[in-house]
């Protein structure tokens, strides 16, 4: 079975991802040149909005109203360069899922690893869905209002005079391109990041079946000792791998919900009061999600040692126990993800970042009066 199939796929369309299959060189070229199209297109994009905000922002309202989105380009931009350069080492991360001790060894481990790849699959599409109403309701605000007016969806520094028809059209298309690209970049890199959650909490219920078939085979026990902290080693090496990225998303999250919820309380009409009610909700999403299935890992690493306590210990040698032991010590220490070792990802975390959020908010709020 493919891990993580329907992510990749996902991955492979924002740019991030070249599909395993394509190994010709003629497809290779043509994957790398879609992907520098994407890559260029939203850093062209990001460069116009920091411009834009250096040369003309002369107050706070103008300033919320150029920050959100060119933070939101400038994190696309660098998950989308991030998973380029580290693409190797996220292929190994995926290929060990399918060796040994995380290989299933029986038909009901197999039917837990598809019941996890289903769940994957499907916190995928929720949220792609999500993003893509979001995504949707910008344009369709902007075509309705922005695009009669020749106004561009969102202020930025262009360099060159676009009043002719073909050239505003081309610059008012590339913006609603970059901003669609680093919505679906977004969805690309978390969903990969929850995968790689879910299936470590996949692997402590394939080790807590194993424990419960436990026989009296010291050779067996020895097998769990090692799938456990195999576990732990990959849990270490997933964090390490993503901690920048998770860092950088909070931080950006805190920033672009604030501003939002300032451009919230001063918008005017719906028309630009639905927009930013549905993009801050994928915000909200974005940082949910990693809180959330962070919070899950933490729960499953402490379940394991009810699957120990279910265990027969009068039949087990001493041997056994003293190993059962050393797993039960461990496991009384969960696993728990951190963006650069600094914040958790759990449901507190999320709660202080609402807090802190509509903190700043508030002295936004307070300063405007």
């Amino acid at each position: 079975m493919r891990m993580l199939k329907f992510t990749l796929m996902i991955c492979a369309l924002a740019g991030c991802w070249q599909p395993l299959t394509w190994t010709s060189l003629f497809k290779h070229i043509i994957y790398k040149a879609y992907a520098m199209f994407l890559i260029f297109s939203l850093y062209i994009f990001l460069t116009s909005q920091f411009v834009n905000i250096i040369l003309n922002v002369g107050n706070s309202d103008e300033f919320t109203d150029a920050l959100y989105m060119m933070l939101t380009v400038l994190v696309a931009g660098y998950k989308q360069i991030y998973m380029w350069v580290d693409r190797k080492n996220v292929m190994v991360i995926i290929n060990v899922l399918t060796e040994k001790p995380f290989a299933p060894y029986e038909t009901h481990e197999v039917m837990i690893q598809e019941k996890f790849e289903k769940m994957i699959q499907n916190n995928t599409r929720r949220y792609l869905t999500i993003v893509m109403m979001s995504i949707t309701s910008i344009i369709w605000m902007s075509v309705s209002t922005d695009l009669m007016k020749r106004n561009l969806t969102y202020k930025a520094w262009i360099p060159f005079d676009y009043s002719s028809p073909a050239i505003y059209f081309i610059v008012y298309t590339h913006q609603l391109l970059a901003m669609s690209t680093s919505g679906i970049v977004n969805v690309a890199c978390e969903s990969l990041l929850c995968g790689f959650l879910l299936h470590i909490c996949c692997q402590f219920e394939i080790l807590g079946y194993r424990l419960t078939k436990l026989t009296h085979d010291q050779n067996s026990l020895r097998d769990c000792v090692y799938h456990h902290n195999r576990i732990f080693e990959y849990a270490y090496t997933v964090n390490n791998m993503f901690a920048k990225i998770i860092a950088i998303q909070f931080a950006v999250s805190m920033l672009v919900v604030c501003s939002n919820l300032y451009r919230i309380a001063m918008a005017a009409d719906y028309v630009s009061f639905i927009p930013l009610m549905m993009y801050t909700s994928a915000i909200l999403v974005q940082i949910f999600i990693y809180c959330w299935f962070g919070n899950e890992v933490k729960l499953k690493s402490l379940q394991l040692v009810n699957s120990i306590y279910d265990i027969e210990w009068p039949a087990l040698s001493n041997n056994n126990k003293r190993n059962l032991l050393l797993i039960m010590k461990r496991a009384m220490t969960p696993i728990e993800f951190t963006s650069a070792y600094i914040i958790t990802m759990n449901l507190e975390s999320f709660v202080a970042l609402l807090k802190m959020s509509y903190s700043v908010f508030n002295l936004l709020h307070q300063t405007h009066e």
